[in-house]
């Protein structure tokens, strides 16, 4: 059986998950930093790895991927929230490291040029799909951010060179799909 694991998980653990975070918090399931290599979990034991805002924190994002894809079985789904590197949010949290383009997973993805060309690392996964600020789905959107989501995710790459320092959005969420 495989594990759902939600990784820094803080207080907002998803359901059905197990949660993990480097503080002991009400809904942690495993106190981990996840600086700290490797993970408590055995080689191919995740279905789902859930990581909402924690990637632009952690000292080495590449070793943190490369260990999510050590944990995760082949076929895993992985979805990774981040602030996208043009919004306000990316800036203005001093624990923030790392930032976050529209390309950042394509070292990682087989298909694209990035990965051949460079070969940072051996952890695979395939980019299924990317989406712009998520968390104002639910209906807080105005027309002009509806409108300039809707071509950022139609035409990622176009937007990130061509608009997006002229109308930044906030968030990525990539979806992933772990490859052995």
């Amino acid at each position: 059986m495989s594990l759902n694991i939600d990784l820094g998980c803080g207080q907002r653990k998803r359901e059905g998950y197990v949660g993990v975070d480097a503080l002991a918090l009400p809904g942690v399931d495993i106190v981990h930093d996840l600086d700290v290599f490797p993970y408590p979990f055995e080689d191919g034991s995740a279905g789902n790895v859930w990581m909402d805002n924690i990637l632009e924190h952690v000292k080495e994002p590449l070793k943190v991927m490369e260990e999510v894809h050590r944990i995760s079985a082949d076929g895993a789904a992985v979805v990774v929230r981040v602030p996208y590197f043009r919004s306000c949010y990316a800036t203005i949290d001093p624990t923030h490291r790392n930032f976050f383009g529209v390309w950042w997973f394509c070292y990682f993805d087989p298909s694209h040029s990035f990965h051949e060309r460079y070969g940072y690392t051996s952890a695979r996964f395939r980019t299924e799909g990317l989406e712009f600020d998520r968390e104002f789905k639910d209906g807080r959107m105005g027309i002009l951010h509806r409108l300039v989501v809707r071509f950022a995710e139609r035409r990622p790459y176009s937007y990130e060179v061509r608009l997006s320092h002229l109308f930044p959005l906030n968030s990525l969420t990539y979806y992933l799909r772990v490859i052995k």
